[in-house]
């Protein structure tokens, strides 16, 4: 779906789905395919207040809602 930035106001933002780590240690959660809006004219990416509502809500209910798997973890040398 094209859309229309909320920063720079040109058509041409367009969702995409990343992953976002939240915490650390044992309250590390990964949250999956995320919907960012990213937008190729200005270079800004940025989650919607919908989105934003929605990870709050996975993050105050992450037993209901999160699997645990083991994680790999490199640094970036």
């Amino acid at each position: 779906m094209i859309m229309i930035c909320d920063i720079c106001e040109k058509e041409g933002a367009q969702v995409r789905h990343v992953t976002r780590s939240y915490g650390k240690g044992k309250n590390l959660l990964v949250i999956e395919k995320a919907p960012v809006i990213s937008c190729p004219h200005c270079g800004e990416s940025y989650l919607t207040a919908e989105t934003l509502h929605e990870i709050e809500r996975i993050k105050l209910h992450r037993q209901s809602f999160a699997s645990t798997r083991p994680v790999a973890v490199a640094e970036f040398a």
